[in-house]
């Protein structure tokens, strides 16, 4: 006899049937993608809207099909490929990940999730990418649209608040026991909280699992905890940052730090944010007090 699925379970296996249909063609989950290619995209949407990163995506992967490929060059090279994604440091971490996966996996991409997240830069959420998408491992995958789906389908609330060590065995619960499905389901999961359960404005008429939702179904009530905050952009040392490593990457040769001046009018503000890619390893000062984007082992 036929087991009938869990009122969880029946969700995701909704979800899983939206998806069929909903999915948008993104070219890191076509076939033949392998788990290299997922990480890559991976530390590319941390915090990056899938529109910017598709293409930066598929200059790396035609420039760097491997992660020998990449661990082979240069710091500057990365970063050059790197361009407007925003938070530099995660291309330098990805190049570290290249040279681990060299070095302790013979240049292949683990898919045992604890040796992921032994990488540099990888993290929880990650390694279960990489093992899910790349590998076809059944693991519950956890970022900010799950969060969301999970905190109105399942918790009734507006918004998911801070993580909770409840999150995977929440998203658990929602998975179907079949494992091709469980692993589409982590991937159906995301895709409907970043096309139709989205933060503002939800498209809950478009929601497969609209009719189950508890927060809908308690009225769609209203986030009553702490607002949002709203990151701004202009005018942090994160836009000084950027400014400063666009001279450089577009530099053939070091410069000096008068050529660092146009990039930012306020002078302890600039030199603060140099300081900071200094530390950061995303520039280097040659020993004539001249800077570039680093060149690692390879240059002098």
């Amino acid at each position: 006899m036929t087991s009938t699925p869990s009122a969880p379970a029946a969700a995701g296996e909704a979800i899983v049937d939206w998806y069929a249909t909903a999915a948008r063609d993104l070219p890191w989950r076509r076939p033949g993608v392998d788990a290299w290619a997922v990480l890559v995209s991976e530390v590319m949407l941390q915090q990056t809207p899938v529109a910017r990163v598709e293409p930066v995506w598929r200059d790396w992967m035609a420039r760097w099909p491997t992660p020998a490929a990449l661990a082979a060059v240069p710091p500057a090279d990365v970063i050059r490929a790197w361009g407007k994604l925003g938070y530099p440091r995660r291309a330098l971490r990805l190049r570290e990940a290249a040279i681990a996966l060299v070095d302790r996996h013979g240049g292949v991409v683990p898919p045992d999730v604890a040796a992921l997240e032994a990488l540099p830069g990888v993290g929880t959420y990650t390694a279960r990418a990489v093992a899910c998408f790349g590998y076809g491992q059944p693991q519950p995958v956890v970022d900010t649209n799950v969060r969301r789906v999970v905190a109105r389908l399942v918790h009734g609330r507006a918004e998911a608040g801070n993580a909770r060590a409840a999150d995977l065995p929440d998203v658990a619960s929602l998975t179907p026991p079949d494992p091709g499905r469980a692993v589409r389901f982590s991937v159906a999961v995301m895709e409907l909280g970043a096309l139709v359960c989205v933060a503002r404005s939800p498209r809950c008429a478009a929601c497969p699992v609209r009719d189950r939702c508890a927060w809908r179904l308690a009225g769609a009530p209203a986030h009553d905890g702490p607002a949002r905050r709203v990151q701004r952009f202009t005018g942090t040392d994160r836009q000084v940052r950027g400014r400063l490593l666009d001279v450089l990457r577009a530099a053939d040769e070091p410069v000096d730090a008068a050529a660092l001046e146009p990039a930012w009018d306020d002078a302890v503000q600039r030199s603060r944010c140099l300081d900071s890619l200094l530390t950061d390893g995303l520039v280097e000062q040659t020993p004539d007090g001249l800077f570039r984007l680093p060149l690692g082992d390879q240059g002098t």
